[in-house]
């Protein structure tokens, strides 16, 4: 196929105008839980007086979810049908988030932990049924632009997930933090002047714990009311989502599924035989968790190294959720004129100079860079997706989920950095700095992945 085949063809036909708009709307339903989520890491660290390790088994429960269930909806989905795979992942999604009103009302960690495993149980039927279906909605030739504009969406979630977190979520916990520090003021005045030494970098965890210390059922009614700010949102969620289950319950959909016999032996072997698949798992792997860690740990990197309380931090995340819409945008106006294998390989370049700069420049100017991270990343799942399931035929349901298995990334990647986070030096740069050659690394994987399929046309 030419580059001006594929620059001719039509992205979307009439046939599938309806359908292809349906399935484009859940992308934002999948960004808003995955970008609400990124900055609770920090928030049950500081509400439930936990180590940012263990704050990060937030990422490794809702990113498990993906990998756990992502075969089974790939045979549903062979068995049944793209939009019964889309109907069911909606209802666990549903359930998940309406699972955070009984988690709210103890004071452990493990049933939010389970909340978010159910609701990405939901999420990993999303994805496994939309992406290709997408790709499946019209000319083979226009698959990864026609994936590209669908993901286009997914920002769209991410910036409105971002944004209730801020307001809705980390605004009112700061409300909680000042209440703290007044509380400890009339505690306990010595250790107050001792955690406010420095009125541009209060620890207010540091301030939680010592209120604690003094006076345990002070510290146990902020905390509820902290657990209810979290749980609300989740329940909204749920709502919508339950809405958007019934519109597809009931609207008219192409069954879009190969059906019939297969052997699942025969599709796993054809699957580990094609190099550029199984390379492009492993690509996607790095991707999301190079995503997820830039996502997650710059509130971390804003208040450890800056000081800056979590909520305006979450601003910071907005502007690179912005950056990355826009180049999402851009990017898949270029794929019309560029192969997707070789641009793939210069963003990652991109990123790897602009991860660099967030190790080795301390101040505002590292935290520029990490925002500036987010354009590289804009074209980075759509891309390896389309790539990885480029003529994959009949084997794509399964193709789709091993890439959604590798999701996995954001799973795995973000509690290794935690833990190097938590080190106050390493190699004499501050652990938080020091973390982000995980990312780093993560953009090589994907820039020999984009090498290796610089000539492929679309």
């Amino acid at each position: 196929m030419t580059e001006e085949t594929t620059t001719k063809a039509k992205m979307v036909t009439r046939d599938y105008l309806l359908s292809f708009i349906l399935v484009t709307l859940l992308f934002p339903l999948w960004g808003f839980a995955n970008d609400i989520t990124n900055p609770m890491v920090r928030a049950f660290s500081k509400v439930l007086l936990m180590s940012n390790f263990q704050g990060s088994l937030v990422q490794f429960a809702f990113y498990g979810g993906y990998f756990a269930m992502a075969f089974v909806a790939a045979y549903f989905i062979k068995k049944y049908s793209y939009k019964n795979g889309i109907v069911l992942g909606l209802a666990l999604y549903a359930t998940g988030a309406f699972l955070f009103f009984p988690s709210s009302l103890g004071h452990a960690f493990w049933p939010f932990l389970v909340s978010y495993f159910i609701l990405t149980c939901g999420l990993s039927f999303l994805e496994t049924s939309a992406n290709p279906y997408i790709l499946s909605m019209g000319d083979p030739a226009t698959a990864t632009r026609r994936l590209n504009f669908a993901q286009s969406f997914n920002p769209m979630g991410s910036l409105l997930g971002m944004f209730t977190a801020q307001q809705l979520i980390l605004s009112r916990l700061n409300t909680t933090d000042n209440l703290a520090l007044t509380k400890l003021e009339a505690l306990d005045p010595t250790k107050y002047s001792a955690l406010t030494a420095n009125p541009d970098k209060i620890d207010f965890k540091a301030v939680r714990e010592a209120v604690n210390a003094i006076d345990p059922a002070a510290f146990e009614a902020m905390r509820a009311t902290d657990l209810v700010t979290i749980r609300n949102p989740y329940l909204a969620l749920g709502a919508v989502v339950l809405l958007v289950m019934i519109i597809f319950l009931i609207a008219k959909m192409p069954k879009k599924n190969s059906g019939g016999e297969f052997s699942l032996k025969d599709t796993l072997g054809r699957l580990l035989r094609n190099k550029r698949y199984y390379e492009g798992v492993i690509a996607q792997f790095f991707y999301v968790g190079v995503q997820i860690m830039c996502w997650t740990f710059i509130i971390h990197y804003a208040e450890i190294e800056l000081g800056i309380d979590n909520a305006t931090a979450q601003k910071y995340n907005i502007v690179a959720m912005l950056i990355f819409l826009l180049s999402r945008f851009i990017c898949t106006f270029l794929l019309k004129y560029v192969r997707p294998g070789q641009l793939l390989k210069s963003l990652s370049f991109g990123g790897m100079a602009l991860v660099l700069g967030v190790i080795f420049i301390k101040g505002m100017t590292g935290l520029y860079c990490l925002i500036g991270v987010s354009a590289c990343m804009s074209l980075m799942f759509p891309t390896i997706y389309g790539i990885a399931l480029e003529g994959i035929g009949e084997d794509a349901e399964f193709g789709a989920a091993g890439l959604i298995m590798a999701i996995l990334g954001g799973s795995v990647m973000p509690p290794l950095q935690a833990l190097m986070i938590d080190q106050q030096t390493i190699l004499g740069i501050s652990g938080c700095r020091f973390s982000f050659i995980l990312p780093f690394i993560c953009f090589v994987v994907i820039a020999i992945y984009g090498h290796r399929n610089r000539k492929l046309a679309h």
